[in-house]
């Protein structure tokens, strides 16, 4: 009797641990920030638990759509949000933008490459560049949207080496595994020791970055309450520490 009661103890604490569970899938970009975020938010609501779930914004689309657990989906484009919405992943009233960022150029910080623009790409000497996958990435979408405006993509994107996140490029151009990378000006900012920007890639689209409550989530008042903390000033204090612009 006395095991039976204690597994109904312990089924009944699982169960309300579980039910304090907030899945929280995020671009890459928004790592040390939503980690920064999540850790406050816990700290002022007892008893909830923030799981947080990095990746291309296009991965964690895909994750969502066989069923994975997600409460709250920030994106790092436009686009992946809207298809969200396409597949009634999301509401679209539900959506909100909270912040903006920039595209750069980066390069090791040993680097002796003298680039200045996009134009500078097509020196020989430039064989290797680091770029996020177009069909899943989204720093790879504004990196080709900047290159075919500026009728390079075909030369460039013979020099690339696709990534499956912005944070592999960022990687990569750290290890000295490439000559350049696209990546944020946030993620940029994260290794200035390992890194240095060569230029702020000219862009007619803002990068924004929407945040929205799942058509699946299992706790819709705290996913709320989540995206409210993200949206408040305390929220956006923590996103421009680490360089975001506001929306």
């Amino acid at each position: 009797m006395q095991k039976v009661a204690a597994a109904i103890v312990f089924s009944l604490a699982a169960s309300l641990a579980q039910a304090g569970d907030l899945h929280v899938s995020a671009a890459a970009s928004l790592t040390n920030a939503f980690k920064d975020i999540a850790a406050s938010y816990e700290a002022q609501h007892a008893g909830v638990s923030v799981l947080l779930n990095f990746g291309a914004s296009g991965a964690l689309l895909q994750q969502m759509a066989k069923g994975a657990p997600v409460d709250v989906f920030a994106s790092a484009d436009m686009e992946t949000m809207d298809t969200a919405v396409k597949q009634k992943l999301v509401a679209n009233g539900e959506r909100r933008n909270f912040a903006r960022n920039s595209l750069v150029l980066v390069v090791p910080y040993d680097s002796k490459h003298s680039l200045k623009r996009l134009q500078d790409l097509g020196q020989p000497s430039v064989r290797k560049i680091a770029i996020g996958n177009p069909a899943s990435v989204p720093v790879g979408r504004y990196t080709r949207h900047a290159l075919d405006a500026a009728q390079l993509w075909s030369g460039v994107s013979a020099k690339a080496i696709h990534t499956q996140s912005v944070r592999q490029s960022l990687d990569y151009v750290a290890r000295g595994e490439v000559d350049a990378g696209f990546v944020y000006g946030t993620d940029a900012a994260l290794m200035k020791d390992k890194v240095k920007v060569a230029f702020e890639v000219p862009l007619d689209i803002a990068i924004g970055y929407p945040i929205a409550r799942t058509a699946a989530s299992t706790d819709p008042v705290e996913a709320q309450r989540f995206i409210d903390f993200v949206l408040s000033p305390a929220g956006q204090a923590v996103l421009a520490k680490y360089g975001f612009r506001k929306p």
